[in-house]
């Protein structure tokens, strides 16, 4: 087995049985006794705190709303960027084919690992350490997503500008709501053109929604 102590360390937790965590480390690829249950359990529990975690943020929001965000802070890459800020991938168990084809750095196995990782503790401790884990890890993803937010103009214009000069505008288009309540509208324009819209609670914050769109849109 692996030294998995530095990853214990990372994590703030500290297995009783540690032939959980190990059995969380260890892909198909390696053995039929594998991290697969884990990860069935682990999706489980995820989802369930993460609901629970999102309805207590978000009070006045609806089920589509909460749906949603579920759907984006749970996905294989959010889950696979906290599994490398861990470097979970040093402590997993692969075969030798998936060892030469990367399989350390790959978000689906970091992913899924990571889940795992969840069902381990949830087994080894229970529902309350398992929540303590599973909340860090949402507040890591909620973290960096805000970061990314707050970067998306500027990721944008440095995507565009690869290719030379080009004239990016953001315009509101409108505004809703009371004073002390508004909601912008904001439309951002590459050469001319009208790429994508935004909305938020501040001119800034529509603007950076409407970077992000344009962002995907010019990532496909």
């Amino acid at each position: 087995m692996k030294d998995t102590q530095a990853f214990e360390t990372e994590i703030g937790y500290r297995f009783k049985n540690r032939e959980l965590l190990q059995l969380a480390m260890t892909h198909a690829s390696h053995s039929a006794q594998n991290n697969e249950r884990l990860e069935f359990l682990g999706d489980a529990v995820l989802e369930l705190i993460s609901s629970a975690y999102l309805y207590e943020k978000f009070p006045r929001q609806g089920e589509g709303f909460l749906t949603k965000r579920r759907a984006e802070m749970v996905c294989e890459a959010s889950l696979a960027r906290w599994a490398r800020s861990v470097r979970l991938g040093e402590h997993l168990l692969l075969g030798k084919s998936e060892l030469l084809n990367g399989g350390t750095g790959k978000s689906s196995i970091l992913s899924d690992a990571a889940e795992a990782v969840i069902g381990a503790v949830y087994l080894d401790s229970g529902e309350r350490d398992a929540k303590q884990l599973v909340e860090k890890i949402l507040a890591f993803i909620d973290a960096n997503a805000q970061n990314d937010a707050a970067d998306a103009k500027s990721a944008l214009q440095v995507m565009l500008q690869r290719n030379g000069n080009v004239d990016i505008r953001y315009e509101t288009v409108d505004t809703t709501g009371p004073p002390h309540d508004m909601t912008f509208f904001v439309t951002v324009s590459v050469n001319g053109k009208c790429i994508a819209d935004g909305k938020g609670k501040s001119k800034k914050a529509a603007e950076q929604d409407a970077a992000s769109k344009a962002l995907v849109l010019y990532s496909k």
